[in-house]
């Protein structure tokens, strides 16, 4: 049944249900059909890598991270993706799908010889697009260990970083390129690369694009790269909404949508807890709970950066080994937070939302929401942040009346209610005495002592005029 693309949309809106067993969406173009989901409400049987078409230096680079089996988003759209067909695939934050979209570029790469380019013309042959830096360096480090063995290229460019180094590392040749929107469409528009030659597409965490203001320039960029019919495309999210399946319509080719629980915004194997506190007594309710907790590696998510600084400031005047990454911070300096921070070497880390979908760090025992987020998506990303593949984590919520009005909106979210823990008193630790050093800014170099006595006035630049001829009844002076 053909219709017009209008008619197409109206018939979307009319139809899509979210968490329905199927959905009455037309994916192929110019045509109504009805796509089931491949929905897996249930445990699959452990699949193995080795029982897949991978080619077996891809296999080495699973074995190097110690992967032996699959995860249910793994299982369910390997399979697919190997066989040549695109998918949209929601699957809870940290269930595995970053080694899903990289193996099937590595194996999609290899088996296929690359396609014959004009001469002079240059362009990474698999695209990764993913929303922040952080989130684009972590797929980086899995792309990395997870090729070492397949001799493919892999570049990663962001913003905050050497312009002219990672410029000439697209100029010298790109098997695989990881990108931010922006830092992208930057170089894109100096015209010495091609998107024309990517055979394989992928886009990560979808839905935090359009949070992010990025879908006008993901809407650029898929304009701008080889036909939908030409590449194999997959696109993975944390959450699929209506927005995120209007863009698989557009710019993919019928592509299998795989939802992995659905039903489940959080992992089971994360123990959630809610403690309504008041503003001021939420810095030494942190502090107890440190203490009584005597996690590992600490996770803690502020709403604004300002407050980032100030608790940073405050835990280490009472002695701990704490960090902080906000806006503020320049890109080397995050990079070295968040090395330090997975190392081991820093104890607790202090984020805002800028990192909380681009943090992976193994092992992360606690998330505390020292500030509960306004959006409820945030909040499943922040807590995402620990029991991740398999293991067991602590997510520790502090209500208080500046962002009490979001707790119903998140609970609605989760369709469940959070478990409530009232403090006793003696949680409530008292910090150190004394006021915590202040955080000192840049200042400006004092002027030299013979300028001292000088008022520093920006003169105007002189304006040079142009020669003339004297007129005859003008003297000289």
């Amino acid at each position: 049944m053909i219709r017009k693309y209008n008619d197409r949309i109206s018939l979307i809106s009319r139809t899509y249900l979210i968490g329905q067993l199927s959905i009455h969406y037309p994916f192929s173009r110019g045509e109504c059909a009805t796509q089931p989901f491949t929905q897996l409400e249930h445990p699959l049987e452990q699949t193995t890598f080795e029982s897949l078409p991978i080619p077996e230096s891809v296999l080495n680079g699973i074995r190097d991270a110690d992967f032996k089996y699959c995860t249910p988003i793994q299982s369910a759209t390997l399979p697919i993706t190997l066989g040549g067909k695109d998918v949209a695939g929601q699957a809870q934050t940290g269930t595995g799908k970053t080694a899903a979209f990289l193996i099937t570029i590595f194996t999609r790469l290899l088996e296929k010889a690359p396609p014959p380019a004009r001469k002079g013309m240059v362009g990474p042959r698999a695209l990764v697009i993913a929303p922040t830096r952080e989130l684009a360096r972590q797929i980086e480090k899995d792309a990395l260990l997870l090729g070492k063995h397949c001799g493919l290229n892999v570049v990663c460019i962001y913003g905050g970083m050497d312009y002219d180094k990672q410029r000439n590392q697209i100029k010298a040749g790109v098997d695989i390129l990881i990108a931010t929107p922006g830092r992208l469409i930057d170089y894109y528009k100096q015209k010495f690369f091609s998107l024309k030659l990517v055979e394989v597409l992928v886009i990560d965490e979808a839905d935090r694009m359009f949070d992010m203001g990025f879908i006008q320039d993901l809407r650029y960029l898929l304009r701008n790269t080889s036909p939908y019919n030409k590449r194999l495309s997959m696109l993975f999210s944390a959450t699929l909404n209506f927005r995120v399946m209007e863009l698989c319509y557009e710019h993919m080719n019928n592509p299998e949508k795989v939802t992995i629980e659905p039903e489940k915004t959080v992992v089971d194997n994360v123990q959630q807890l809610l403690y309504h506190v008041g503003h001021h007594e939420k810095p030494n309710l942190l502090l107890g709970l440190l203490k009584q907790e005597e996690g590992e590696k600490v996770l803690i998510f502020c709403n604004t950066k300002a407050m980032a600084e100030r608790l940073e400031t405050k835990l280490k005047h009472n002695g701990y080994n704490a960090g902080q990454i906000s806006g503020d911070l320049n890109q080397n300096a995050r990079i070295r937070v968040l090395e330090r921070f997975g190392s081991g070497d820093l104890d607790i880390l202090i984020a805002t939302d800028v990192a909380s979908r681009g943090i992976h760090v193994d092992n992360i025992t606690h998330v505390i929401n020292y500030d509960l987020p306004q959006d409820p998506e945030d909040y499943v990303h922040r807590i995402g942040r620990t029991a991740r593949a398999g293991a067991k984590g602590t997510a520790i919520t502090l209500c208080c009346e500046n962002y009490a009005q979001h707790l119903e909106r998140v609970e609605d979210y989760l369709k469940d209610k959070i478990p409530v823990v009232w403090a006793e008193e003696e949680l409530f630790l008292k910090g150190k005495e004394g006021e915590p050093p202040r955080r000192h800014k840049t200042k400006r170099p004092p002027p030299r002592k013979s300028d001292t006595n000088k008022k520093h006035v920006k003169s105007k630049p002189r304006r040079r005029r142009s020669p003339s001829r004297p007129s005859g009844n003008s003297a000289r002076p």
